[in-house]
């Protein structure tokens, strides 16, 4: 889609000016920085030579290229993550958040009946530490989990990323098979015994029972930006600051691109963004969950179809400018959950979003924080504890920020099950948890 669009631009509007864009951004300018922070990185120049062939790229073209570029993508050949890195996730946090997401999945697995076998897939998995934290829960309830065979898919594009995982969660105690042509360029064996498989695609993933996890996956997917003028909408493309010759800028297209298509008929806002791959992606995993069974459960930054711009860039944990030395920096925009539910076109039920502090709170984290607390003397530990749990509860910080919405097959609220077998016990109609408080059948 966003090679179409960016196409759709150059036949739709050539031999047009494109107009320079007079909008401002609550969380990005135009790339009118300093000239001293405008450092010429490789990715400028890749995309001042691609812009000055094909002409201006939409937004969704530039964070695709800036991200994942094979040669010069920022989440190809580095390791972003953690106090080193530009960002820290919530799994970097606290072990309580991964804990509590490995609570949820076994709860659902429960509720649906206890399946004989089940696939967790992961897409982004980061460092791998929050499947480690899961998988140290499936562990301590292994009595419960005896009689079920688990495997793990992670769905992963840096080669950087999927090394940092396979060290977290194997240890190499069993050498990785590797080879870069197949779709499943990995495997391995984590250090509890459990296989694990890698993938560029969630297309390539086994179509099985399945639990899937996205943890600031969404937001990093490319998006589209449109501004109302008094023509319509026009998408806002990434040009070539005619003043400055390695300075990026954004202007409006002149007329209608493709991915307008996108915007609801009654939307009232005057910006929006659209992101056409994340339906991709959630339509996908309501088909796999509608036909074999499973749930879905997504963690991010978002809005319910509320928020405007939200496009921002992060580098060394500070906002950054988002036109100023791309691949250098993070670029992230907050997650429409509403257009995540629309995506869904009815094939599973969706629950959410529902703000952190309220899932977390559903799912114990005050218990445990005082189980954690409980068990250890040491006064380093016990701030670290409640500063963890203080990130990610605070509604200034995590607590409200960031948002749960899950995707579970519509028999699963109505207890009709999608399949029998022998080693399967009926379905429970107990509430989805972290939707409402957590009842163990």
């Amino acid at each position: 889609m966003n090679f179409l669009a960016a196409a759709g631009v150059r036949r739709l509007c050539a031999m047009r000016a494109v107009l320079p864009c007079l909008w401002r951004g609550k969380y990005f300018s135009s790339g009118n920085e300093p000239a001293e922070n405008n450092t010429v990185t490789p990715m400028l120049r890749h995309l001042i030579y691609k812009i000055k062939s094909t002409g201006p790229i939409t937004v969704a073209e530039y964070m695709k290229e800036v991200l994942t570029n094979p040669a010069k993508g920022y989440y190809m050949n580095r390791d972003m993550l953690g106090e080193e890195g530009d960002f820290i996730t919530s799994p970097e946090i606290s072990q309580m958040f991964g804990e509590l997401l490995g609570i949820w999945f076994i709860s659902e697995w429960i509720a649906a009946g206890k399946n004989a076998a089940f696939q967790l897939v992961e897409l982004g998995p980061g460092k791998g530490t929050l499947l480690g934290d899961i998988l140290r829960v499936f562990s301590q309830l292994g009595s419960l989990l005896k009689n079920c065979d688990i495997s793990l898919h992670l769905v992963e594009v840096s080669q950087k990323l999927s090394e940092i995982q396979a060290l977290t969660l194997t240890e190499e105690k069993v050498p990785l098979e590797r080879n870069a042509e197949s779709p499943v360029y990995m495997k391995g064996v984590t250090k509890s015994g459990i296989p694990v498989s890698w993938y560029r695609d969630l297309q390539d993933v086994p179509k099985e029972y399945s639990f899937y996890l996205a943890h600031e996956f969404f937001d990093v997917l490319p998006v589209h930006k449109f501004q109302k003028t008094p023509h319509g909408w026009r998408e806002v493309l990434v040009d070539i600051d005619p003043q400055v010759s390695d300075k990026l800028r954004f202007v409006l297209a002149p007329c209608a691109t493709p991915a307008e298509a996108f915007i609801q008929n009654d939307e009232t806002r005057d910006h929006v963004e659209v992101c056409p791959e994340a339906g991709v992606v959630i339509q996908e995993l309501s088909q796999r969950i509608s036909l074999t069974g499973g749930a879905a459960l997504i963690a991010d930054y978002g809005h319910d179809g509320t928020k405007t711009d939200t496009f921002r860039g992060f580098c060394g944990h500070r906002l950054h400018d988002v036109l100023t030395a791309p691949g250098t920096a993070d670029l992230t925009a907050d997650v429409d959950f509403s257009y995540l539910r629309r995506m869904s076109q009815g094939k599973v039920a969706s629950l959410g979003p529902v703000e952190q502090q309220t899932f977390l709170r559903n799912m114990g984290i005050d218990v445990r924080l005082k189980i954690l607390l409980d068990k250890t003397d040491d006064p380093s530990l016990r701030q670290q504890l409640l500063q963890g749990y203080n990130m990610l509860m605070n509604p200034m910080k995590m607590g409200e920020r960031f948002n749960f919405l899950a995707l579970v097959p519509h028999q699963r609220l109505h207890g009709r099950n999608h399949q029998t077998n022998a080693r399967q016990s009926k379905p429970s109609l107990s509430p989805v948890a972290g939707f409402g408080e957590l009842a163990w059948q």
